[in-house]
């Protein structure tokens, strides 16, 4: 599992960025990929663990969690 904290989440749209702690790159997290019960957002400046998921659109977080 990788850490990172919330750059940027659209609630709207369901989808923003983290910011690796592992690379210089942003990571696209879709709120699909949240898990957590109820409403799936993400807020600036959380902290969450997730999968790193490298494809040919970029980097992506999988299997997102808040890190407590």
């Amino acid at each position: 599992m990788s850490k990172g904290k919330v750059k940027y989440f659209n609630d709207r749209k369901g989808w923003g960025f983290i910011t690796s702690e592992e690379l210089d790159k942003d990571i696209y997290v879709h709120y699909t990929q949240i898990n957590m019960d109820g409403y799936k957002t993400l807020k600036e400046g959380q902290e969450v663990i997730y999968e790193l998921a490298d494809t040919t659109q970029g980097y992506k977080a999988h299997n997102v969690m808040l890190d407590r």
